[in-house]
């Protein structure tokens, strides 16, 4: 079983970076695939990035491509999202969740097995 905790949330300005952390207990986080995924009021939860288990692969959303970057280290049992560039539609309660799919890096929330509370993220023009 894996419990997840994101943190690095807050109010920022368009243009401003923001990095958020998802924290893992269990020893079975180093096996699993991880990501990203965002929910804006009133919209679907929507994907935003994933990556491997041992990092050789990524995936990124259109819409955050070139502005948004996943990354990991197992050793600490953390996955990161790195956002720049930010854009008042960036605003969501950003998620992370883990995949028993060590390879897999798919865009399906169902996928998922397990999930963290969220973390709020408002950007302001």
């Amino acid at each position: 079983q894996v419990q997840l905790v994101e943190s690095g949330g807050g109010l920022v300005q368009a243009g401003d970076s923001l990095r958020l952390s998802c924290a893992a207990s269990g020893r079975a986080f180093s096996t699993n695939s991880m990501a990203w995924f965002r929910q804006a009021p009133g919209k679907e939860r929507e994907f935003v990035a994933a990556i491997t288990s041992s990092s050789s692969s990524t995936s990124t959303a259109d819409s955050v491509k070139g502005r948004f970057t996943i990354s990991r280290v197992n050793a600490k049992n953390t996955v990161y999202l790195q956002m720049n560039s930010l854009k008042p539609e960036d605003t969501a309660v950003y998620y992370c969740a883990a995949n028993p799919n060590r390879y897999s890096t798919t865009t399906n929330p169902t996928n998922y097995n397990y999930w963290g509370q969220g973390t709020q993220v408002a950007v302001s023009s």
